[in-house]
């Protein structure tokens, strides 16, 4: 049965390791937040590490300058890993081929940059989709915009049996108090039309195996046992966290504000009927992480 909590230091000293959500836990896509960060803080300042794990499609680098930009003090984390690394190096193995079709945002070709990880990657070149050997999907280019304005394209895809690599599995996000599509969106679209999608963010594996790397890096790698998942995604966050049989903490002011009647703290009884409907099961919830 989940645990209401009011603060993120009643079970820390439970775990050695933190791996945090950023969009919608730490910041709103505008700006920090600051009790969050704070909460971060004295986790950190009481000996634990912390992972931001991100289904940013974005480099590890790049990550780091939006949080600087946001106001997230570098003494809330320790270390980051991006569903866009996890994803760079599966394109960079050759997960969809050389010649490559793009989804995205101008901006969001940082994705093409080469990755240390992968020692002798192939040549990537970003074809339009009639040259393609795959598809590489960072997210919508009008991230306002119906996903089903791809479906001509997906249909084509589909009929060359094209791979789609899907860099952020999330559905939407919220920036602000404007909810976007992200590139999941896409891929779900392409995998119900028939086609194939690759994911490598949460709750799929391979984002969790960089998170562990990047405990190693930094010698604070341990196991799941004592490490808690935070997030708001029931679907990402908190299916991942079940997957890799790591306890988790469920903020519910995030994605899932609205169903649980979240304003300070969730309403319990919606809290319980969110959770049957998601068929997820956290260890804790709380309306903002604190």
């Amino acid at each position: 049965m989940t645990r209401l909590i009011t603060a993120l230091s009643e079970i820390a000293p439970r775990y050695d390791a933190l791996f945090v959500d950023l969009w919608g836990c730490v910041h709103d896509g505008v700006r920090a937040l600051p009790d969050a960060c704070a909460a971060l803080v004295r986790y950190r300042e009481a000996g634990g590490a912390v992972v931001l794990v991100t289904n940013s499609p974005r480099p590890r680098g790049d990550v780091e300058r939006q949080l600087r930009a946001f106001g997230v003090p570098e003494a809330a984390w320790d270390t980051i890993a991006t569903s866009g690394d996890s994803a760079r190096a599966a394109m960079f193995e050759g997960a969809v081929g050389e010649r490559v079709y793009f989804i995205g945002q101008p901006q969001e070709e940082l994705f093409f940059e080469p990755i240390a990880v992968v020692e002798e990657p192939v040549t990537i070149t970003m074809v339009p989709l009639e040259e393609a050997e795959g598809i590489v999907c960072t997210g919508p280019a009008d991230p306002l915009a119906d996903p089903q304005v791809m479906r001509p394209q997906f249909l084509y895809a589909k009929q060359k049996r094209l791979k789609l690599l899907c860099a952020n599995p999330d559905i939407v996000v919220d920036r602000g108090e404007v909810r976007e599509w992200c590139a999941g969106a896409l891929a779900r679209l392409y995998t119900e039309m028939g086609g194939e999608s690759l994911y490598f963010g949460k709750p799929h594996p391979p984002i969790y195996d960089l998170a562990h790397r990047r405990l190693g890096e930094i010698g604070r790698d341990t196991d799941n046992a004592r490490i808690l998942a935070i997030g708001d995604g029931a679907q990402t966050d908190i299916l991942g966290a079940m997957g890799e049989d790591i306890d988790s903490l469920f903020i519910t002011g995030g994605l899932a504000a609205g169903e649980t009647k979240t304003s300070h703290q969730p309403d319990e009884a919606a809290l319980r009927d969110y959770l049957e409907k998601e068929k997820i099961s956290p260890q804790y919830a709380i309306g903002y992480l604190r």
